[in-house]
């Protein structure tokens, strides 16, 4: 089913940018176009997509054992948040080869050129904040089902710190607290994960391409996501299934995983976005 353009409400400068109804054929069609620049571009680009899971890998490395160990599974899960940040450049790349130019792994940060570089970074700051959010929420969660927990010098006070990974796994996986913890924890993280995809699927790729403000940009993002909410489902839950796939082992695959979803965001805002009705601003 081809995309149909949605007339937009008047209430707001952003409801100049049409945003258009799309099948799951569109979506899939945008993995396909994502995947055909990943292997087009793929070469020296590689390295890019290695810093991210290097972060992962950090992070977890840290934590693993540590007073923080409660809080691994929302650091881990949660740096997903940053991942639209973290594929800007591949936008850019995408943008670049949409127009004919060259496009290589030295335009990869090239963005910062790009006519709306601040508002870029005011939606990256805000994709910060959500996912400092959802770790004050995670520990919040985690003190009000298992006690209070506390780094173990400050022994005055009643906590519980697991002393080892597979002490937290067992208790996680064999207490009522454990179970609850699972249950409500996914279903917040859900949450947060759907604020996350509503802000950004199409706002950080359309600063990229064109000179549009930050609310403009968040705006038509979350009307093209209300306009499609089963297309965003499916979506979200393909790109979740995607990290999963490409975190095993030690998040190798998403070497590839993140450049893929990277160029697959930008041909999914292409077809979300009727960019006639800003194409003066997109150059």
């Amino acid at each position: 089913m081809p995309a149909t353009t949605v007339s937009a409400s008047r209430s707001t400068a952003s409801s100049d940018i049409a945003v258009r109804k799309i099948s799951w054929d569109d979506a899939r069609a945008a993995l396909r176009e994502g995947w055909g620049d990943f292997m087009e571009m793929r070469g020296d680009l590689i390295f890019v997509g290695l810093l991210y899971p290097l972060i992962g890998v950090v992070a977890a490395t840290a934590i693993i054992g540590g007073a923080l160990l409660p809080l691994l599974f929302p650091i881990v899960a949660g740096i997903a948040f940053l991942g639209p940040v973290a594929a800007i450049g591949f936008y850019e790349m995408a943008r670049r080869r949409e127009q004919g130019l060259q496009s290589n792994w030295q335009h990869f940060f090239d963005v910062r050129r790009r006519p709306a570089a601040d508002d870029i970074a005011s939606v990256a700051g805000l994709l910060l904040t959500v996912f400092a959010a959802w770790l004050i929420v995670a520990g919040v969660l985690y003190v009000a089902l298992w006690g209070f927990w506390a780094p173990p010098w400050l022994t005055e006070f009643v906590w519980y710190s697991p002393h080892s990974l597979s002490e937290f796994v067992r208790r996680l996986f064999t207490t009522p607290e454990g179970w609850a913890l699972i249950i409500l924890g996914n279903a917040i993280g859900f949450a947060f994960a759907a604020l996350v995809l509503a802000i950004s699927v199409v706002s950080l790729p359309m600063l990229v391409d064109c000179n549009v403000s930050a609310s403009e940009a968040v705006s038509t993002s979350w009307r093209a996501a209300r306009t499609n909410p089963g297309v965003m489902l499916r979506w979200g839950l393909t790109v979740a299934a995607l990290l999963v796939v490409g975190s095993i082992p030690l998040f190798i695959g998403l070497a590839a995983v993140l450049p893929w979803l990277g160029y697959a965001t930008w041909h999914l805002y292409t077809k979300l976005v009727d960019r006639s009705s800003i194409r003066a601003s997109c150059e």
